[in-house]
């Protein structure tokens, strides 16, 4: 019990830390935008997290395949 109480607490201090920062204007993102290079980062991680995603989709239809053979050995 004690440590779930730990846990939220933690998490209850480090959303008060995100909502004491300000409302400053980020210099990197003003640069890439004014440079037109955000749009390479947002189609960078783009093309990371369909990766992830597709891999994460076969993955898991092999882990079914995996496990519909296994099903069907211990019936047998």
């Amino acid at each position: 019990m004690k440590s779930k109480i730990k846990i939220l607490f933690a998490l209850v201090l480090c959303s008060l830390h995100s909502l004491a920062q300000g409302n400053e204007d980020v210099e990197m993102a003003d640069l890439l935008r004014q440079d037109g290079k955000i749009y390479t980062v947002v189609f960078g991680l783009v093309v990371i997290l369909t990766a992830m995603i597709i891999l994460l989709i076969r993955v898991d239809r092999k882990l079914f395949r995996i496990e519909q053979d296994f099903k069907r050995e211990k019936k047998a």
